[in-house]
């Protein structure tokens, strides 16, 4: 789809890394500069404790960078910095997610690089918005646009969510931006300069919370795996074998259905759950009568059960199991660096490529 297009990426740790990445696995050709006053990408020393020390290259690095050409240079260097701009020469994108002004002292903002290369597609991460100086790491954007306070067990303590998802939502949002600009550059032949924030993101992402409170001035609360408008939804049971699952069910008919595979009919005649706001209203007293109920059954068989009727429930499962799976395992990809290290990590195109010829 992309073999002709060239990237560089001016970008690190994960929602400018996963743009490249994103136009990598679209057949792209990726060049990541990437500073040799500090060793590179500074993710590439991000590793666990039973990961190889010496390594140069860490699995978080290998989550986003998959596929990409890497170059050492130092962008204060005047020879360094004249490399980078000969590559921009008869590049189209370039992404870039630099600290509040270093793109102006480097030289490598869209009003310098687009006077000779007036076609360049500049898309930009910033934090807070390109007039804000505050440095912004995932967890920060969880604090500030409210997913923290919502996040735990009611009376619990407050927890960010353990993949870096305003990130991720980020790079998603610069990545239709610059297809966009494509399409513009397609029609015109103009270059195009896109960015985003991560607070931006991070507030459109609040999807229904948010309304909840624009609409109904409710303030979402603490819930864990609890669904303010839908029960039982997120709801955790443990089954005879000591396993979890969760429920999803989202409307009357769905909880009859369920209430039919455990064969307890009257539960779906019981006034106080009779429709989803009395569900909703009751989840406590619900979830109370469901568990032992779910306790008598095998997860994996009630799982089919359940499946077979129609009902969403779903296994709890860790990422060895969650890896079990053969959806999963076709979401894998691999590639072996010049040193021989053999690397794996997932895909950040969910959507099926077939039908575009790759």
């Amino acid at each position: 789809m992309f073999k002709n297009l060239k990237v560089i990426e001016l970008a690190s740790v994960l929602a400018g890394p996963a743009v490249g990445m994103f136009f990598a696995e679209l057949g792209a050709k990726v060049i990541k500069i990437e500073n040799k006053t500090t060793k590179g990408d500074v993710t590439r020393s991000w590793k666990l404790p039973t990961e190889d020390k010496n390594a140069s290259i860490s699995a978080y690095y290998c989550s986003v960078n998959w596929n990409k050409e890497s170059l050492f240079l130092d962008l204060r260097n005047t020879e360094d910095k004249q490399k980078v701009y000969d590559l921009m020469q008869d590049a189209d994108i370039v992404i870039a997610n630099f600290k509040h002004g270093d793109a102006e002292k480097l030289g490598m903002n869209y009003e310098v690089i687009k006077t000779f290369q007036p076609n360049i597609i500049y898309g930009e991460i910033t934090a807070f918005g390109k007039n804000e100086k505050r440095l912004g790491f995932d967890v920060v954007l969880q604090a500030e646009a409210g997913f923290m306070f919502m996040n735990g067990e009611a009376k619990g303590n407050i927890v960010k969510m353990p993949v870096a998802l305003i990130d991720i939502l980020t790079a998603h949002q610069l990545k239709e931006a610059i297809l966009l600009a494509l399409l513009k550059r397609q029609t015109t032949g103009k270059g195009s300069y896109v960015s985003v924030s991560l607070m931006e993101t991070a507030i459109a992402s609040l999807a229904n919370q948010a309304t909840n409170w624009l609409m109904g001035g409710h303030i979402p609360q603490r819930m864990g795996t609890a669904h303010p408008n839908i029960a039982p939804y997120g709801d955790i049971f443990q089954t005879s074998d000591e396993k979890l699952l969760v429920l999803a069910v989202g409307n009357d008919k769905q909880f009859a259905r369920m209430c039919e595979t455990l064969e307890q009919n009257k539960l779906a005649t019981d006034k106080r759950f009779a429709n989803n706001s009395l569900r909703v209203k009751n989840r406590v007293i619900l979830q109370a009568i469901l568990a032992p109920i779910f306790a008598n059954y095998q997860r994996d068989k009630v799982l089919k059960l359940l499946t077979e009727k129609g009902v969403p429930a779903a296994a709890i499962r860790n990422m060895q199991e969650v890896f079990e799976q053969k959806i999963a395992q076709n979401m894998v990809l691999t590639q072996t660096f010049s040193n021989g290290t053999e690397t794996k990590c997932v895909k950040t195109i969910a959507f099926d490529t077939h039908f575009l010829d790759l």
